[in-house]
């Protein structure tokens, strides 16, 4: 049998949870603060509604999704593991590094599977862009950098930053596979006192340089990951199609009599299979119930990213 899994949190991202998740044959049942909306939920997919009071001690469920306002996410995480659930968190998965750290530090007390919802981890396209990377095909990774730019969506707690550069740190540190070890951060706030534009820029130890751009204020929509490597380029845009979401260019620069040249390649488009991230990210999250084995996205990972979100804040206008 598929473990029996709830959804704690019946917005709009965790309709999608509850969505894959029924179409997975793992949904067990729906949980929010808002009675009649987790009613809704749950008579449309054919599942029960639970009170949140109650679904921590409710026996028939092994483990819980949380798509909740980041700042209830730590303590329902506790709460979770020390009553023997598995839990995925959605991002962040705290405001705080002190928070993140208790919670995911319970889970591992509790012999509790601990995973993030960081949902491009899983995207086939930056699946083939980490396995070109491992295999050497981009040489020596030397700079990256992400830029994640549309209009809305407009919270009362998260700015731009937190918002939106979760999914795209957590892809940076999966290619560089270590944190950076320095990090500046600056934004501007147009809206109220929350910052609708973020840069961050870091330093890792071994040179490698990273750039990330976030806007909830830009009349366009752009979602592209671009790697510069020492034999290639490669570049990540999940608003083309499918076709053309991973282009590889195979650009040269040399010195020549002391002077720099290069030469310019068309992108060669990188045959990538196709598939919904969240569907992926939640068949790894049942294979790990189910296995206990540790997650490709783990509650470590989510703690760099806060810490790295954290340092980017100090010097932006949040």
């Amino acid at each position: 049998m598929k473990p029996r899994i709830a959804v704690l949190g019946c917005g709009y991202w965790g309709s999608n949870h509850i969505r894959t998740l029924k179409s997975l044959g793992a949904l067990s049942a729906v949980s929010d603060a808002n009675r009649a909306r987790a009613e809704g939920f749950a008579s449309e997919h054919d599942c029960r509604a639970v009170d949140p009071d109650g679904l921590f001690a409710d026996e028939s469920i092994d483990a819980i999704v949380m798509a909740l306002p980041p700042q209830f996410h730590a303590d329902y995480a506790i709460q979770a593991v020390e009553a023997g659930k598995d839990v995925l968190v959605e991002k962040p998965i705290a405001l705080t590094v002190a928070d993140a750290e208790e919670a995911v530090a319970v889970a591992h007390r509790a012999n509790r599977i601990f995973m993030v919802g960081h949902v491009l981890r899983f995207h086939p396209a930056f699946e083939t862009l980490k396995a070109l990377i491992d295999a050497g095909e981009l040489g020596e990774v030397g700079y990256v950098h992400s830029h994640r730019l549309g209009l809305g969506k407009f919270h009362t707690e998260n700015d731009a930053l937190w918002d939106l550069a979760p999914h795209d740190l957590s892809m940076i540190l999966a290619i560089t596979g270590a944190a950076p070890a320095e990090v500046r951060g600056e934004g501007a706030a147009l809206l109220d006192h929350l910052s609708d534009f973020a840069h961050l820029h870091m330093r890792f130890e071994n040179g490698l340089r990273g750039h990330l751009f976030t806007s909830r204020l830009n009349p366009y929509r752009e979602r592209r990951l671009t790697v510069v490597g020492t034999k290639a380029m490669a570049v990540f845009d999940d608003v083309e199609p499918w076709s053309r979401k991973l282009a590889l260019y195979n650009h040269a620069v040399w010195q020549d009599s002391g002077q720099w040249a290069f030469t310019t390649n068309e992108p060669h488009y990188v045959d990538v299979e196709e598939g919904m991230p969240l569907t992926r990210e939640l068949e790894h999250f049942i294979e790990c119930i189910e296995t206990r084995s540790t997650p490709r996205t783990t509650g470590e990972e989510a703690i760099e990213v806060l810490r790295i979100l954290t340092a980017g804040t100090i010097s932006h206008n949040r």
